[in-house]
């Protein structure tokens, strides 16, 4: 199965899909599969720093029982006896779950979060925990308690945030299987940063129970992956309704690969150029620009669009003032147990009124109807997904360039992925992101992987 001049081309190298075909055609096993990934993990961490908590001895006895299920005719699913890692956020019974932050360092959970037991049900091979920004309140997953995580094409360079080790991990295939959360854009920007995909579904379409929170009405749950298949197999294991999560709502689940294939003949692409395209680097234009002629070429149709209020989506204060209302029992006691730039931003949190709060959420609602209203005439928006590539380690992003072009679609709860369709002159990914209707996951991730299929962005391997 390997060639030694492409390491690639060892277990470690396969997608989700194709793993699974070859456990379930006996060309390969779980425990193979799992000890290549193990390793693969001891030859990069040393370089990215994407692991928080590595679980090596539960993911062989895991693997070992994947093995056993599936010779005796049980299959779970596409996932089972595929190596997974989380970030870590995400409870795990038995196993820390530090959010990134150093006074919640040996916190461990007594019970699975609601999508880490729908996983395991899936016959998920858990690998560990994975980096992030503290707490999840950044965008470079430059942490102060466990250090930077790094990017596989760049090591002086950010994966992004705040699922930065999500993201690094994916792309140098030290998992096959992750998942992200994104309140501003915490899944997509990684996934374009690192040259991966990023899924974040509707807000409400997966449970976020049993994941430490940022923001109530923003929080997302996705995945990461190497294709756009593979989010589509790992969003059919953890979509559905959750009664006891509150933002959970019971909206009927699809099928998330029945329409990857399907041409583009008669599909509507909206181009939000303003804000979503405004005062991005050259090269980032260039390739999104690119892309949207790939499009046109697949058979859409393709149209400006006008979303004057979007603009003023950086603006609002809710993520600020909800952060606040989780953390003031820790800021107010132990406010020295926090990095700098995340205390500074929860700080600000103290100056939103409850009048300014409940304003922007009223301006939020005019923002989701203003973005439906324009879904009626198009059926995705495309956009860059961020106006910038990978910045360095030092120095970051204090102004949050990264999340001005994700951040209003956490706003409008709207579905959105990322994924590759260039680099930059030096040689860092760039990425495409796509947006659809409430609930029409489907159609985004057919748009996405009608494009990834007609270039070969996605074959690209960093040098690690």
């Amino acid at each position: 199965m390997s060639d030694a001049s492409d390491p690639w081309t060892e277990p470690w190298g396969l997608t989700i899909a194709d793993a699974g075909r070859a456990l379930r055609d006996g060309s390969l096993t779980s425990a193979t599969l799992t000890e290549s990934v193990l390793a693969r993990t001891d030859a990069t961490e040393p370089t990215l720093n994407a692991f928080i908590t590595r679980t090596d001895d539960l993911a062989r006895e895991q693997a070992a029982a994947a093995d056993a299920e599936l010779e005796a005719g049980r299959d779970r699913g596409p996932l089972h006896g595929i190596p997974f890692a989380l970030k870590d956020l995400y409870d795990t019974a038995g196993i820390p779950t530090t959010g990134g932050s150093g006074f919640l360092r040996d916190r461990v959970p007594d019970e699975d979060a609601f999508v880490v037991a729908k996983l395991k049900q899936a016959g998920i091979v858990l690998t560990g925990k994975l980096g992030l920004h503290e707490f999840a309140f950044g965008t470079t997953s430059n942490n102060p308690h466990f250090g930077a995580v790094h990017n596989p094409w760049n090591p002086d360079h950010s994966p992004g945030g705040s699922s930065g080790g999500s993201g690094a991990a994916i792309t140098a295939g030290s998992t096959l299987g992750t998942l992200g959360s994104d309140t501003g854009g915490s899944i997509r920007m990684p996934a374009s940063l690192c040259g991966c995909v990023g899924l974040m579904p509707t807000y409400g379409r997966v449970s976020r129970r049993g994941v430490l929170p940022l923001s109530w009405t923003l929080d997302h749950v996705g995945p990461l992956s190497r294709t756009v298949e593979d989010a589509a197999l790992v969003l059919n294991a953890i979509a559905g309704h959750d009664a006891a999560d509150p933002g959970s709502t019971d909206v009927g689940v699809d099928d998330y690969t029945s329409q990857l294939g399907r041409d583009l003949r008669g599909l509507r692409v909206g181009l939000p150029r303003d804000p979503l395209w405004k005062d991005c680097q050259p090269a980032v234009e260039a390739a999104n620009t690119e892309a949207v002629e790939v499009l046109r070429e697949l058979g859409a149709t393709v149209q400006e669009v006008d979303l004057p209020l979007l603009a003023g989506s950086g603006r609002l204060s809710i993520l600020t003032a909800e952060g606040l209302a989780y953390h003031a029992k820790w800021l107010d006691t132990q406010p020295e147990k926090y990095g700098d730039d995340v205390r500074n931003a929860l700080e600000l949190g103290r100056g939103v009124s409850a009048a300014s709060y409940i304003n922007d959420q009223r301006k939020r609602t005019l923002l989701i109807e203003e973005t439906s209203e324009v879904l009626r005439s198009v059926d995705v928006l495309v956009s860059p997904t961020t106006p910038i590539t990978a910045p360095p380690i030092e120095g970051g992003d204090s102004q949050y360039q990264l999340a001005r072009y994700t951040s209003p679609y956490d706003v409008t709860a709207i579905p959105a992925i990322s994924l590759p369709c260039g680099f930059d002159h030096d040689g860092l990914p760039i990425g495409l992101m796509i947006g659809g209707r409430h609930f029409d996951e489907v159609t985004v991730l057919r748009v996405a992987h009608a494009f990834e299929q007609a270039t070969d962005w996605h074959t690209q391997r960093p040098p690690i």
